[in-house]
This record gives C-alpha cells, sequence and structure tokens, in this order.
C-alpha cells in the first residue's frame, strides 16, 4: 500500500482531500435541504419530472467526480505520473466550470419547482419556496473551496513536477527519445483514465434526467456503460502490451465514439428533442463538449503509441506499472528478472550516450 513521503506529495493529497471534504459535506447538506424541502404529498409523475431529478443527479455526479479525483491523485503520486498530477490540475478547473453550471442548474429547477402545484389541485407546490435561500450559500462556497484549491495544487503540482523529473531520469536514462516514447505513453494513460469520468458522467446524466425508461434509447445508452468499461480495459491492455491489433481496433472504436457523441450533442438541439433536454442541456453540454475532446486527444495519442511499438519502450511499462512491494522483494530475495536489461543487451549495442533527435 503506497503512502506519500515528501512534503509536496503529501501536500497535495491534502489538499485535495480537504477539497473533497468540505464539497462532499456541503454538496450532502444541499441535497438535505433539497430532499426536506420536497412536498410529501407530490405523486410519482412528479417525482420523476426531469427538473426534480436533475438536482439529485447533479450533486450525486459531483461527489462522484470529487471522489476520483481524490482516488487519481494517490495513483498520480503512487506512480510519480507528472502528467497525471497536471490532467489532475486541469480536471480540478473542469469541476470548477461544473461547479458554476451546478449553480444555475439547481437555481432554474429550484425556481420551476418552488412555482409547480400539486396535481391533486391542493394550495401546495412541489419544493418549498425558501429551499433556494438555504441552498445558495453552500453551493456559492463550493465554488470557492474549489478555485482556491485548485490555486494551491498548480503551485504544488511545480514543486511535484521536480521531485517526479529525477524518478524518471533514473528509470529511463538520459535517452530523449526513449523519454519522448515514455512521455507519450504516459499521457495516453492518464487520458484513458479521465475518459473514464467524463464518458460515465455524461451517460449517467444522460439516462437519469432525460431518457423515459420505456424508450428504446434508454437500453441501448445503458449498454453503453460496460461496453466503455471494456473498451478502456482492452485499450489498456493493448498498449502495455504493444498489440497492434488491439490498438487499431480500439482506434476504430474511438472514433465510433466520436461519432456517438456528436450524435448526442446534435440531437440536444433539435427543435423536436428540445423539449426532453430543459433541464439538463448546459450540463450535457459541457460533458460532451469535453468528453468529444478527450476522445480526439486520445485518438492522436493512441496512434503515437502504436507507432512507438517494438522500439523498446515495453520492459520500461511493465517496470513502471510493477507495484512497488514487488520490485523490493525482488531485488532483496533475487526473484523474477530484469526485463530492461534481458531486452536491451539483445541489441548489438547498448545505448548509453543522449539521443539529440
Amino acid at each position: 500500500m503506497y503512502f506519500p513521503n515528501t512534503i509536496w506529495s503529501v501536500s497535495f493529497l491534502v489538499v485535495v482531500f480537504v477539497e473533497a471534504a468540505v464539497v462532499l459535506a456541503f454538496e450532502g447538506y444541499v441535497f438535505g435541504k433539497f430532499e426536506a424541502n420536497i412536498n410529501a404529498n407530490i405523486d410519482s409523475a412528479q417525482r420523476r419530472d426531469s427538473n426534480t431529478v436533475a438536482i439529485p443527479t447533479y450533486l450525486a455526479l459531483f461527489i462522484f467526480g470529487e471522489v476520483y479525483q481524490l482516488v487519481l491523485s494517490w495513483d498520480a503520486l503512487r506512480l510519480k505520473n507528472t502528467i497525471q498530477v497536471i490532467g489532475l490540475c486541469m480536471f480540478n478547473t473542469a469541476v470548477l466550470v461544473y461547479a458554476g453550471i451546478q449553480y444555475e442548474q439547481i437555481k432554474q429547477a429550484a425556481s420551476l419547482l418552488s412555482a409547480m402545484r400539486l396535481d391533486d389541485a391542493s394550495d401546495g407546490y412541489v419544493l418549498a419556496s425558501s429551499a433556494w435561500g438555504d441552498m445558495k450559500p453552500f453551493l456559492i462556497a463550493i465554488i470557492g473551496v474549489i478555485a482556491v484549491a485548485g490555486f494551491v495544487m498548480a503551485y504544488i503540482c511545480f514543486q511535484l513536477y521536480r521531485e517526479f523529473g529525477w524518478t524518471i531520469y533514473k528509470q529511463i536514462g538520459a535517452d530523449l527519445r526513449m523519454k519522448h516514447r515514455y512521455l507519450a505513453y504516459q499521457i495516453f494513460m492518464t487520458l484513458l483514465k479521465f475518459d473514464v469520468f467524463f464518458f460515465l458522467g455524461f451517460t449517467i446524466q444522460f439516462v437519469v434526467i432525460v431518457l423515459n425508461r420505456k424508450d428504446v434509447e434508454f437500453a441501448l445508452t445503458i449498454a453503453v456503460i460496460p461496453l466503455t468499461i471494456v473498451v478502456l480495459v482492452i485499450t489498456t491492455m493493448s498498449v502495455r502490451r504493444e498489440s497492434y491489433v488491439g490498438m487499431v481496433s480500439m482506434i476504430v472504436i474511438f472514433f465510433a465514439g466520436m461519432a456517438y457523441f456528436l450524435f448526442k450533442l446534435v440531437r440536444m438541439y433539435q427543435p423536436l428533442q428540445a423539449i426532453k433536454y430543459v433541464a439538463a442541456r448546459k450540463s450535457l453540454t459541457v460533458f460532451a463538449a469535453i468528453t468529444l475532446f478527450l476522445i480526439l486527444v486520445t485518438i492522436i495519442n493512441a496512434i503515437v503509441c502504436t507507432a512507438n511499438f517494438r522500439k523498446g519502450l515495453k520492459p520500461y511499462v511493465y517496470k513502471a506499472a510493477r507495484p512497488s512491494w514487488l520490485a523490493t522483494h525482488e531485488k532483496r530475495y533475487g526473484g523474477g528478472h530484469d526485463e530492461i536489461t534481458s531486452t536491451e543487451t539483445t541489441s548489438p549495442v547498448v545505448r548509453r550516450r543522449m539521443s539529440l533527435d
């Protein structure tokens, strides 16, 4: 089990943990206030109304985002992956943008629900008029906490960049071409980890807020969730094992994914479909746009990584992915073998100098 052991790695994890703890507490309070102010007499149809469902969905997705960021932070520090640390700073910025969208979307939903009468012709409303006033300060505070944490994370990221640089040098050496290949691999693996969140985030919102369970599109969209996980797992295995067939197949699937998200994005703004997306259009648009960008960058990087196959990178990849406890055990007791040595020495000349190209 990895534990940070330097001042900057500990500081980074502490900042992310504090942000997550405070944001989760505030989100929990907002969710509790919303549920407490929902009229107990609403019928099942109003309970399933897109505006009623939207608020808990936004809050749940936000909680998932904070927990996911905490897990990826621990993973980045464990791997000493500078690219992933930088990616986490960018991810935190995306979460900040989403916090602003969450504020507007919940404000809009609360306003509509506070004006919506119960279906039983009574004088009651679906949501108490005081609910928004109770939730507003905490939603603003969430934006402030994430913004402050983002600035601190950016500063610590710069320190970790210097700290992890020496670790990468010890793993790869002074060969610039090999370092570039390893950098491309790190970028690709980091992209896959963030792809998971945005793929699932978009799909969950789409399924819960927009679709009717009786629609055919509901079942098809649900099927995308496990398929997404399978594709990302196979992609990870293919790049590590340097499988040309696997990578080419996954690149084709990523192109299909781009077509899928473009279809969803265009469909949201079609006049006949627009009413279905009122409660979640802003959030879905942001998620779809970010996901499309990530897929495009992932495809480009997948092509670069595939071009780097059979050029000596594989042993370094396996060494970096090997758990630290296993490496320590092998070093102490002599188990296993050094893949880097066995691979590199198969060539007539072992590269020990720095390359300029």
